[in-house]
């Protein structure tokens, strides 16, 4: 039997090397696996009424590969796979052109299916992994939505979270005894008594 790491294939592949489908989904095949689901992300034509020219992609390849390999372990974690491929391109992908390819398989369909919604995914969100749209007037630098909902989700967690610090400083400055409570253990019983002392 193989561990389960070893049953994952995450891959970035340099400039000018095509996404080799075929080569993923054998690689997730299986006797066991009664589904192979898969992803192909791949460059479009247009954006908001731009012609686009192609695609190029930057990464920071070492930290890339340990983010996608953490998510092949959080997909295992959620549903019963078998194997997991994943790979995307680096540099320019023109129109047509695959850049990120994900392919799952599973015994049951269902599993496969949204492990791999859940990958293409988290990658959008997470990993470092730059994409600039070339047109045919120009050029940018473009961030995910996945991404700037990740952040603004951080973002208002961190907001929460200040705020019931802040409200918690707040409770221990309004109560009476503040910082000035004491435990005393009682013996060997591990029965603790609370003195409260509260200044007159």
């Amino acid at each position: 039997m193989m561990a389960d790491e070893d049953r994952n294939l995450v891959e970035i592949l340099e400039e000018h090397n095509e996404v080799d489908i075929a080569k993923y989904i054998n690689y997730v095949s299986a006797p066991e696996a009664g589904a192979i689901s898969t992803f192909s992300g791949t460059t479009r034509d247009t954006f908001d009424g731009k012609t686009v020219l192609e695609l190029r992609y930057e990464a920071y390849v070492p930290m890339a590969i340990r983010c996608m390999k953490s998510i092949c372990s959080s997909a295992r974690s959620s549903w019963n796979l078998v194997s997991i491929a994943v790979a995307h391109r680096l540099g320019p992908v023109p129109v047509g052109k695959t850049s990120v390819f994900i392919a799952v398989s599973s015994v049951h369909r269902v599993d496969s299916l949204d492990a791999c919604k859940f990958i293409i995914d988290e990658i959008k969100a997470s990993v470092p992994i730059w994409k600039k749209e070339v047109y045919a007037n120009g050029e940018v630098w473009k961030e995910n939505s996945e991404f700037l909902n990740r952040r603004l989700d951080f973002e208002r967690k961190d907001v929460i979270r200040n705020e019931k610090d802040f409200e918690a400083q707040r409770h221990v400055r309004k109560s009476c005894c503040g910082a000035k409570v004491k435990v005393v253990e009682e013996g060997d019983s591990g029965i603790c008594k609370h003195e409260a002392h509260q200044d007159l």
